[in-house]
């Protein structure tokens, strides 16, 4: 019983920290796409 708890504890750790990595990469690619069409529309230019 042990081992299923402290196996099943491992589990939700390494899916946890691998949903944060592709959180974070999808943050950044939604600014890069930002940055684009911000760029690309001309708001930066002064």
């Amino acid at each position: 019983m042990t081992k299923k708890i402290g196996l099943m504890l491992a589990l939700t750790t390494m899916i946890g920290l691998a949903a944060c990595n592709t959180v974070n990469g999808a943050g950044k690619d939604v600014k890069s796409a930002g940055t684009a069409i911000s760029s690309a529309s001309g708001e930066n230019k002064k």
